[in-house]
């Protein structure tokens, strides 16, 4: 047993290790700006369109995938800036199993801490009329680029696992998001909001 936990802890440190060095290699093939102490546990998939930008403050640290943070449906963590798109990330942000999809501007401030296998999207995707989603070029024409809105996360957020943010939200400093919620409005500084769709529950 004590030889088997020696083995595991040097496997995690060797990936900690490879997958930072991988994240910082990709991130500067991206020309991304990233400040100091970046760690990322598991490797990470990270896209960004030549017009698109992505810049990532101090301290940033990203779990990915299913060997760290094991608390179910593990997948990769995922930051992607589409066309003409804007994803911002503060100092001292930690991630897990987390996908940002910026098509629009994601903005994210200091101190935040995003909960496993959460999801933000600043888009729909896709119309709900199925003649537009026949065609493949409108529906991303009309229901990415054209419909898309910025996401706002201020400082010192808490947001539960499994939660889904959507387009045109903000949420408020110092706010708390429960697990599993679906966020589809505004929510003030200091609240605590849960559920689907997400309501207030109480002030914090």
């Amino acid at each position: 047993m004590f030889f088997y936990r020696g083995l595991r802890k040097i496997y995690r440190i060797l990936n900690v290790f490879v997958a930072t060095l991988y994240a910082k290699f990709i991130l500067s093939l991206y020309r991304v700006k990233y400040g100091k102490n970046l760690v990322c546990r598991g490797l990470a998939i990270i896209d960004i369109h030549p017009t698109g930008v992505l810049q990532i403050g101090d301290n940033f640290k990203m779990n990915s995938g299913n060997n760290f943070n094991r608390i179910g449906r593990q997948q990769k963590s995922i930051l992607l800036a589409g066309i003409n798109s804007a994803l911002h990330i503060g100092n001292n942000v930690k991630i897990s199993s987390t996908a940002i999809i910026a098509y629009n501007k994601i903005s994210i401030g200091n101190n935040v801490v995003i909960g496993g296998n959460t999801v933000i999207y600043d888009s729909d995707f896709h119309s709900l009329n199925h003649n537009d989603r026949a065609e493949k070029e409108f529906d991303w024409t009309k229901n990415v680029v054209s419909t898309s809105k910025p996401v706002v996360i201020a400082d010192n957020v808490f947001i539960g696992a499994h939660s889904t943010i959507l387009k045109g939200v903000t949420i408020g400093e110092n706010s708390i998001i429960a697990a599993c919620s679906v966020i589809t409005k505004n929510i003030g500084a200091g609240e605590l909001w849960g559920g689907n769709p997400a309501r207030l529950i109480r002030k914090v």
